[in-house]
């Protein structure tokens, strides 16, 4: 048997061509693993010689990253932009400062490249490539124009937080490129008194530690290099630490005794937080610079020297203060007092006890300094702080969504943050009570609609800023009130039926734990009933009204605002002939009126005054519900009558 023939109309379909985003992709790729077959291929394809990939890098900024000259010139010769940036603003230009190499930023330059064109942070090629150690490139740079004391021009935002304004000189410095170093001072002129943002000059930056490879590296030959060259040995960093402090905290006598040789050094000036070098030296136990110190004059009657030997068990560096004449003074506790009377005595313990210092913060995580789970006393700066302690990855997060809510009314404000060894620690205003022990306090009258108003108030302004999964606390503070604390938890959805359980909880005083509170708990004869059981039930039940119409419910209205609205029932119905009809339909209410027999219990004087009014005609009432509402709409028309 023969096959049977194929139709020879029949046409195949083609393949089908690949998403320009996939292209993109595969261009990109294929330039960083030097492929350049691929990359031919790919623009023959149809590849955008100018997409973007991850962080905005185009196939020319990698080609330029990777320092492959051949493919540069490809792109290029393709159409390549260099005046496309990343999305930190970076060019393919400053990229090559990174790279160093001098024929691939002479080209980008040939090519409409600006010597000096910055990214959002305000680095040209020109600094990057003394931030790189790149010789021959700072070399070529400079003599194509770039100015050696340009300081870096950062965005609005960061220059508000005095940053930006560092040299190329400074960066070398501090990434630890001596020759760099050298030849921006010796060939080129820079200057190495001037200040970034934050009033650093270049010594104060070489004392910092760098972020390179050469983070390492010893800072004496640069230090002593810039000693030479005239730097002012008075510049402090942005904590007001001077040189002579940082070398100090470096632990490196060779940088204590460089700086020391200087006459404009004060051995005696202070931080902001009045550490002096020798105070530095004595709490790291440093017995060699100590005596450097000492040796040249350091005050020694700063700060209780012996006590902080002591309390290190360093009993050389006790011996050797006491050479110096440094006696022992018991440390008198001083005379302070906490606003907060609830956390009085473990606040003072705190302020008395010695801790190590978190940035400004003083916190001892234990027992007695708990607050609740996770969360401990503080102080910061001097302030009565509750700290909330987490791993850094979760604290970001938090800080992140505690600031999205700074201008909320309702809701709790984050005071400070500190970071320190993969921990961030999260601090707020301190508070007296939570919600639970405020409830429960024997002490004084509670008021429960206003609670539950706040309550309500303050899940409206989450909902607002788009949060809905969170983990709710309420607490009180004697200078604030109630007000919500918010843990971006993720871990219980604030539903209606969750809020509903709350006000019950709150108007039943806490008494049940939350989750075993019931409708069954709430008192008959406890203020408004009808509407808080009414509120809970809406909220077990929710409808179209949601959160927002909830939160405008009758059991938060005022006396005078219920009364308004039941005054303008009347109004409205006043004229209809069946008036009398709209309260018996039963599905409108299937309850009975509650006072059948109102006009026999209302004050006979009053219910006279209004059936014989003094400049109207006489009304009789009855005991059906318009009647009343009859009588409560005339009572206020004629308030003012006697």
């Amino acid at each position: 048997m023969e096959p049977p023939a194929h139709n020879q109309e029949e046409t195949s379909t083609p393949p089908r061509t690949k998403a320009a985003e996939v292209l993109n992709s595969e261009l990109n790729a294929a330039v960083y693993n030097k492929d350049k077959e691929a990359v031919l291929e790919l623009l023959e394809q149809g590849a955008d010689v100018n997409s973007k990939v991850g962080s905005g890098w185009t196939p020319l900024q990698t080609a330029v990253r990777i320092d492959e000259e051949e493919l540069v010139w490809l792109l290029l010769d393709r159409g390549a932009s260099v005046h496309t940036r990343k999305d930190n603003g970076g060019t393919a230009f400053i990229e090559a400062g990174i790279a160093g190499n001098v024929k691939v930023l002479e080209l980008l330059l040939e090519c409409g490249s600006d010597v000096h064109e910055q990214d959002i942070n305000g680095f040209t090629a020109f600094m990057e490539a003394a931030w790189y150690g790149k010789e021959e490139a700072l070399k070529f740079l400079y003599n194509r124009g770039a100015k050696v004391n340009l300081r870096r021009e950062p965005s609005q935002d960061k220059a508000k937080l005095h940053k930006g304004g560092a040299t190329a000189l400074m960066d070398a410095c501090r990434e630890r490129h001596f020759s760099a170093v050298k030849i921006l001072v010796q060939e080129m002129g820079a200057d190495v008194n001037i200040r970034d943002n934050r009033d650093r000059n270049a010594l104060i930056h070489a004392l910092k530690e760098g972020s390179g490879k050469r983070k390492n590296e010893s800072p004496v030959p640069i230090v002593r290099f810039l000693l030479e060259h005239g730097v002012d040995v008075k510049s402090k960093d942005e904590c007001g630490k001077t040189a002579l402090i940082l070398a100090v905290e470096m632990e490196s006598p060779e940088l204590v005794t460089a700086l020391l040789e200087k006459d404009e050094i004060d051995i005696d000036d202070a931080d902001e937080e009045g550490n002096t070098a020798l105070m530095v030296a004595v709490e790291k136990d440093d017995c060699r610079i100590a005596k450097l110190l000492c040796e040249k004059g350091a005050r020694t009657d700063h700060g209780n020297l012996i006590a902080v030997a002591r309390r290190n068990r360093s009993t050389s560096m006790e011996n050797l203060l006491r050479e110096h004449k440094v006696r022992f003074v018991p440390e008198t506790p001083r005379a302070w007092e906490p606003h907060s009377k609830r956390w009085r005595a473990q606040l003072k313990n705190l302020d008395q006890m010695y801790r190590p210092m978190i940035g400004k913060l003083k916190t001892f995580p234990y027992i007695q300094q708990k607050i609740q789970d996770g969360i401990y006393l503080g102080l910061h700066g001097g302030t009565e702080v509750a700290v909330q302690i987490t791993r850094s990855a979760e604290g970001d997060r938090e800080k992140e969504f505690l600031e999205k809510c700074s201008h909320s009314e309702h809701l709790l404000k984050l005071f400070q943050c500190e970071k320190k060894k993969g921990c961030m620690y999260l601090c707020f205003p301190l508070w007296e009570k939570n919600l639970q022990e405020h409830l429960q306090d024997p002490e004084g009258q509670k008021d429960y609609k206003a609670a539950l108003k706040i309550i309500f108030q303050a899940l409206r302004e989450l909902h607002s800023l788009g949060f809905v999964l969170i983990s709710l606390c309420f607490h009180f503070s004697s200078s604030t009130g109630l007000e919500a604390g918010c843990w971006w938890h993720g871990s219980s959805d604030v539903s209606l039926q969750a809020l509903g359980r709350l006000v019950l909880y709150v108007l039943t005083g806490g008494r049940k734990p939350l989750q075993q509170v019931g409708m069954e708990d709430l008192a008959r004869n406890s203020p408004d009933y009808t509407e808080a059981l009414d509120l809970v039930q809406s909220l077990s039940s929710p409808d179209e009204r949601g959160l927002e119409g909830l939160s405008k419910h009758p059991y938060f209205w005022s006396n005078q605002s219920r009364f308004n609205f039941l005054k303008s029932i009347w109004n409205k119905i006043k004229d209809d002939p069946n008036r009398k009809s709209i309260f018996q339909d039963p599905n409108v209410t299937k309850k009975a009126f509650p006072y059948p027999r109102w006009t026999k219990m209302i004050d006979k004087d009053i219910l006279h005054a209004m059936e014989k009014p003094r400049n109207a005609k006489p009304t009789k009432y009855g005991n059906d519900v318009t009647q009343l509402l009859r009588l409560m709409r005339n009572m206020d028309e004629h308030k003012d009558e006697k």
